[in-house]
């Protein structure tokens, strides 16, 4: 897609990933719209967007209320006047054993990360259909590509939208709206913050900022293609999941036995 001149709808733009990729779609030309929950912080947002796009626009949304996400694609486009591109980056991560999960902690991972995205897509394709153009773009994960030990409920939510993602491709292929989905690795935002209750993220390897992973999603809005790994090196690490999922399996699991806290 071009983006100079496109509307564009980011979720998940108070911080990380989001808040680097607004303001540089503004500076490459876009009028922007940005989504989280954290008003303050979505501020400072939209003022970075509107050095370069006077016209960008808010909307604090809670977006693990899956009836809050479909009205901000209406109101979106309402305000805008259409909308080109949306991009799906809002997420909540949880790093716990399986065991420790409770249903609460499925149901708002799998809301956050899965449903409200997907509530999103459903409201925004016939739209874009009907116009005859549009780009959406689902922001997943490795961790929507392999298990990672600790984050069984992240991982699911993940795997669910890469896979609706697929899906989705395949049936829009025949038409004028385009599926875009990218896998970031680890990148260097508060999701690695560690909770209360949860266990620390698995540390080694180097970070990407977040600037590197919105440059890489531009680049991807930019490229031909469905699926584009951040950065690019991510993906030699799927092909090893793939062949030789006990390897995988056997090598996270110690990981993690490492990362454990010692025994009282």
């Amino acid at each position: 897609m071009r983006i100079e001149g496109a509307t564009i709808l980011v979720t998940g733009a108070s911080s990380g990933i989001g808040e680097a990729l607004a303001p540089l779609l503004a500076e490459r030309g876009a009028t922007v719209g940005i989504a989280a929950r954290r008003a303050d912080r979505l501020e400072q947002t939209l003022e970075d967007c509107r050095r370069h796009s006077p016209q960008s626009r808010l909307w604090v949304t809670d977006l693990s209320d899956v009836d809050s996400a479909e009205r901000l694609v209406h109101d979106a486009w309402a305000a805008f006047g259409g909308l080109d591109c949306l991009v799906n980056n809002a997420a909540v991560g949880k790093r716990k054993l399986v065991t420790d999960h409770t249903p609460d902690d499925l149901d708002v991972v799998m809301r956050t990360n899965f449903m409200s995205p997907i509530r999103m897509n459903l409201a925004l394709l016939p739209l874009m259909l009907a116009r005859g153009s549009g780009t959406i773009v689902n922001v997943a994960s490795g961790g929507g590509r392999f298990g990672i030990v600790h984050e069984s409920a992240y991982c699911a939510s993940k795997f669910a939208l890469s896979g609706w993602s697929e899906a989705a491709a395949m049936d829009l292929a025949d038409t004028p709206v385009e599926v875009k989905l990218i896998q970031p690795g680890a990148i260097a935002t508060e999701i690695w913050e560690q909770r209360p209750g949860e266990l620390p993220g698995l540390m080694g390897g180097e970070f990407a900022t977040a600037a590197q992973c919105a440059a890489g999603i531009v680049e991807a809005l930019e490229s031909e293609g469905f699926e584009f790994f951040v950065p690019a090196e991510l993906k030699a690490h799927v092909d090893y999941k793939n062949s030789d999922v006990q390897g995988w399996i056997d090598l996270m699991a110690g990981i993690g036995r490492a990362q454990m806290p010692p025994a009282p």
